[in-house]
């Protein structure tokens, strides 16, 4: 079984509070991809409350967003469309990396993953943190990022992420090519 990890395709980080005009060309490529993925589609999402600026994460980066409830929150429309036709699950989740999709996958997986795959948003802060809790969790199963299905907070963000990634032997990939293992 594979596993396909759609981290964070939000409204917020495509065209609203933190969206970036690299974050909104994506969408495309993420929906063809989950509408071809063979495997079990996983959907995280950003989830903050109302209290966002009084956390820490709110003291560091001091732009509300993803305030459960409000339409930034939502997923995109189009991912959502293309989720739901791969009956996803949807897991929220407070911080950068989730613990909680790892058990998830635990839970789920129980004959082993032939791979897991991460693509969304942001590649230098969500999508990098969950690809190495998740190497973490299941030091035997291929974690791949495809990078044309990703967008960082900058373009040299998001180089920087693979690079690290890279290093951590998460393969990365620009679609159907392998760009390094």
């Amino acid at each position: 079984m594979k596993a396909l990890i759609v981290v964070d395709m939000q409204n917020d980080f495509i065209d609203g509070a933190l969206g970036t005009s690299e974050a909104q060309a994506i969408v495309p490529k993420v929906t063809e991809k989950i509408a071809a993925f063979d495997g079990a589609v996983i959907c995280t999402r950003d989830t903050h409350g109302e209290n966002y600026l009084d956390t820490l994460e709110g003291k560091n980066l001091p732009v509300a967003h993803c305030i459960r409830g409000t339409q930034g929150h939502q997923i995109h429309p189009d991912v959502s469309e293309a989720c739901e036709a791969k009956h996803a699950v949807i897991l929220d989740k407070p911080s950068f990396g989730s613990p909680e999709l790892a058990a998830y996958l635990k839970e789920h997986g129980a004959d082993g993953y032939e791979s897991i795959e991460l693509i969304g948003l942001c590649t230098d802060i969500c999508v990098i943190s969950n690809a190495l809790l998740l190497k973490a969790y299941f030091p035997e199963t291929p974690v791949v990022v495809d990078a044309s299905c990703c967008a960082g907070v900058t373009p040299e963000s998001h180089e920087n992420a693979l690079s690290a990634m890279r290093m951590c032997q998460v393969v990365i990939t620009d679609g159907d090519s392998l760009l390094s293992r």
